[in-house]
């Protein structure tokens, strides 16, 4: 499903490797703080991109690079050409982007691990509220 591309030789900042996939997906994503395991954290929001190795989405909040987070996401029957999926990423924050104050941060995070976590019937699809 995802593809690998070559490098944009023509920007010497692009670092992606892999094809982007303009997704808008609701997601939770799992803040774990590795010092206190009783303090998790989860917020709402939606995939902005996805790809093989990397997912996209804003947040509310900031988030520091290097925190490890884990994002679960659905993906719908029009992406998967079957039943809804859920999968679960976990990754590690790599790039912050908060442009303006009152704006939504953006966060870039590095795909570590995943996890299937099976086909989900419409109704149990995950939903932003």
């Amino acid at each position: 499903m995802l593809s690998e591309q070559s490098r944009d030789i023509s920007n010497p900042q692009e670092r992606r490797t892999m094809r982007r996939f303009d997704m808008r997906l609701p997601a939770a994503v799992k803040f774990v703080d590795t010092g206190n395991n009783s303090a998790e954290t989860e917020l709402l929001t939606e995939t902005k991109n996805v790809s093989a190795r990397g997912v996209f989405f804003y947040l509310d909040r900031t988030v520091a690079e290097g925190t490890r987070i884990e994002v679960t996401t659905t993906f719908p029957p029009h992406i998967t050409l079957t039943d809804s999926l859920r999968v679960r990423f976990k990754a590690r924050v790599v790039r912050v982007e908060a442009p303006l104050p009152i704006s939504r941060i953006g966060v870039a995070a590095l795909i570590e691990e995943y996890e299937f976590l099976g086909t989900t019937p419409a109704a149990d699809v995950l939903s932003v509220q």
